[in-house]
């Protein structure tokens, strides 16, 4: 196959060489195709050319003269210098000045025709006009302007390399290497979605014509930007259709439980599970008995009994002679998810285990003869030398931190068991349609019946009294509550209040009251013996750190105080809010903020205000941080979205992963578009082989 100009070395592209190479590099652009699809994060509109005599302060203005003089002023008493640019254009003079480049006179000599772009500013003394530093550009030539005089692109760039040089460069790549790049794209799909062709939707982002709108190019939603945002959009699709359909080629266990041990279980809760709870269930069941594995997310709000229907479905393997494994990211919420579930399962005869770093049991021979039926831990279960006997069934929580890779590992520890994908991070369908778009999908969109809504409100430092009283009117009611800290300890590098502190100071102020403290530097039998007081009703008040997010149950907690809200993210705070409300009883979450805060801050918090509905949370997070930081850790083995972004193109995201699916229906392996094929494996290269997941 010829070599692909999308791969050749930025190196050898005119102007750049081995020492430009290097700095191209820390932007992520090594080869040709790099610089196509680096694009950049904002325009400037130099279009319109200004008479000097109608310039107006302050503003960005292209102007176009001829250069009355070139003068490199030696400042006295110092080693510095300024090059003064002199420009007329018969209605008045102009004065390009730049403070140190002496070096820049040998650029300009009088009588040249030059255009010249910057924010007018006034003279330090006297009248007239000045720019510091303009873009500059001359006219004289037929050459296409590219620093001034048009919609005019700005990139991000790096030490050592200026815009104006990068700018340079990219014009280079895209004039002389444009007509090379083929464009993959099945033609009928471009006319189906009014979609331009690649080559002029590349140029167009780099160079935009005089008609662009310059508000859409900034905004991203341009026509050419929606091509080149559809195309990595499609390649996702295109490779998770294809990692979807090798999955449901492969062998799988195709398990048929009587549902005994589920019947069993449902007899000891002391609670109805919803409407919700049952239909997801039953869409799990579903899939454990078909003869390939199981591939499925399963989402829903705080609260809403994901944990009790993965516990069925494990018991529902269990039953049919496999071992399951539920998987959490952090030993603390493994603990918690094995002191939720351990009773249970012992009362139904079963052995269940804890495995973490910080426990010393460790029952690894147990686990290998098949003696433990349900192990508990962290994602090193899949990667210490733990050998099961026959694992057929695992639940993995909290997925942003495992991904697809992680799960290809985890297939071949055990030969294809069933995966469980569980989230209490509510994702906008669309987001987890694109990111965890092979597995398939279920929600559990109910709350258990007679819970009222959680009533939220916002304080600051100077209402704590009023807090106080409502904590205290809280206990006196035979109720519980939560005060929760961002950190453990007083630290002498933030001005925060921290756990310990707050313990010995709601001591001072409520003697009578029993108020113990739970944190993460705790051993595992010192925080099961607090968490069962507190459940027990013996504690009236729960100081902790952030380890309760996830996991705690205690239906007669009905306040919960956050202590410096502002430093807490939006989901956490959601989490953490979502730990009352358990019961029939009307239950708050109480704000606690300590301004001077940041604009971001404010609209967190007026969120966790307006709506407790975790989904709108969610859409409201990811419009804050974008999608980048709202996944926290990158999703493990998915490529990056340079170009598109979920949020801004999430109609264009539904629309692309249709087609992708549609496409490998028709054509699994792409054969019929090798242009296509090509273009799905460049854009998972080094992530997943798109071809070889089978």
């Amino acid at each position: 196959m010829d070599r692909d100009p999308l791969e050749s070395p930025i190196q050898y592209v005119k102007g750049v060489g081995p020492q430009r190479a290097k700095l191209l590099a820390r932007l992520g652009i090594k080869t040709t195709g790099d610089a196509f699809y680096y694009l950049p994060y904002r325009y400037e509109d130099r279009r319109n050319i200004r008479k000097i005599g109608n310039l107006v302060y302050s503003t960005l203005e292209s102007v176009m003269g001829k250069i009355v003089s070139a003068d490199v002023i030696r400042l006295p008493r110092s080693h510095h210098s300024i090059f003064e640019l002199v420009v007329s254009d018969g209605t008045g003079l102009l004065k390009g000045k730049w403070f140190n480049q002496p070096y820049m006179q040998k650029n300009f000599s009088a009588g040249q025709k030059v255009i010249l772009s910057g924010v007018v500013k006034r003279p330090y003394r006297g009248i007239g006009f000045e720019m510091d530093k303009p873009e500059y550009e001359f006219t004289d030539d037929d050459a296409d302007l590219i620093h001034t005089a048009r919609i005019v692109p700005v990139y991000r760039t790096t030490t050592g390399m200026s815009v104006r040089v990068l700018r340079s460069i990219m014009f280079t790549v895209l004039s002389s290497l444009i007509d090379q790049i083929n464009d993959p794209f099945p033609s009928e799909l471009l006319v189906k979605h009014a979609l331009p062709s690649l080559r002029e939707s590349i140029y167009n982002c780099h160079f935009p014509g005089p008609e662009a709108d310059i508000e859409k190019l900034n905004r991203g939603v341009s026509d050419y930007q929606r091509r080149l945002s559809f195309d990595e959009l499609f390649n996702l699709g295109l490779g998770i259709a294809i990692m979807k359909k090798s999955a449901t080629k492969q062998k799988g266990i195709p398990f048929r439980p009587t549902g005994d041990l589920v019947k069993r279980l449902i007899a000891k809760l002391s609670f109805s599970l919803t409407t919700a709870q049952e239909r997801v269930f039953q869409e799990i069941l579903d899939d454990m008995r078909k003869p390939h594995p199981m591939n499925r997310l399963l989402q829903g709000d705080v609260g809403c009994g994901k944990t009790v229907v993965a516990l069925m479905a494990m018991l529902s393997a269990v039953e049919c002679g496999y071992q399951a494994a539920l998987m959490a990211p952090t030993e603390i919420l493994a603990e918690q998810h094995y002191l939720g579930i351990h009773g249970l399962v012992e009362d139904l005869g079963l052995k269940i285990c804890l495995l973490t770093g910080g426990r010393k049991e460790r029952p690894l021979g147990e686990i290998t003869s098949g003696l433990i039926d349900i192990v508990v831990g962290t994602h090193a279960l899949i990667q210490e030398g733990i050998t099961f006997r026959k694992l057929g069934f695992v639940v993995i929580d909290e997925q942003h931190r495992f991904g697809v890779l992680q799960r290809a590992s985890l297939r071949k520890k055990a030969r294809n068991p069933d995966v469980l994908v569980m989230t209490a991070t509510p994702i906008p369908r669309t987001l987890a349609m694109t990111l965890y778009g092979e597995l398939d999908y279920s929600v559990i969109d109910e709350l258990p019946p007679l819970r009222s809504p959680i009533i939220t409100k916002l304080f600051h430092s100077s209402h704590k009294q009023l807090i106080y009283q409502a904590l205290s009117g809280e206990v006196a009611k035979g109720r519980q509550v939560y005060v929760v800290y961002p950190l453990i300890e007083e630290s002498a590098t933030q001005d925060l209040k921290s756990a310990i502190v707050g313990k010995t100071a709601l001591e001072k102020m409520f003697p009578d009251f029993s108020i113990k403290i739970i944190h993460g530097k705790m051993k595992t039998a010192e925080r099961e013996a607090v968490m069962a007081s507190f459940k027990g009703k013996e504690v009236n008040v729960l100081v902790s750190t952030t380890v309760i997010e996830v996991g705690v149950d205690v239906p007669n907690a009905t306040m919960m105080l956050i202590v410096h809200a502002e430093r807490f993210g939006l989901s956490q705070l959601h989490q953490l809010r979502g730990r009352v409300g358990r019961g029939s009883d009307q239950s708050y979450c109480f704000l606690l903020a300590y301004p001077p805060y940041s604009e971001e801050a404010k609209r967190r918090l007026e969120t966790m205000v307006r709506t407790s509905d975790g989904f709108r949370v969610a859409e409201e997070d990811l419009n804050i941080r974008g999608p980048g930081d709202f996944l926290g850790t990158r999703q493990s083995g998915m490529p990056d979205l340079r170009i598109a972004n979920i949020v801004r193109d999430s109609f264009l995201a539904e629309t692309a992963r249709r087609e992708a699916f549609s496409m490998i229906d028709r054509d699994p392996y792409l054969e019929g578009s090798p242009g296509m094929k090509q273009a799905v494996e460049r854009f998972w290269h080094g992530k997943v082989e798109i071809f070889k997941t089978g």
